[in-house]
């Protein structure tokens, strides 16, 4: 699957929490999520709309 969520991330198709939701339902990795996004899982926080 990780091919599959960095492919969406990179083509804006997956945010931040989906990413993070990967992790959380065991799709992928920690060490995936910060390969994917360049952040560490335990730090991001993702915007809240206004």
């Amino acid at each position: 699957m990780f091919r599959q969520f960095k492919l969406w991330y990179e083509m804006n198709l997956f945010s931040l929490q989906d990413e993070k939701n990967g992790v959380i339902t065991g799709w992928i990795t920690k060490d995936e999520f910060k390969t994917i996004t360049g952040q560490d899982y335990d730090t991001v926080t993702e915007p809240q709309p206004a």
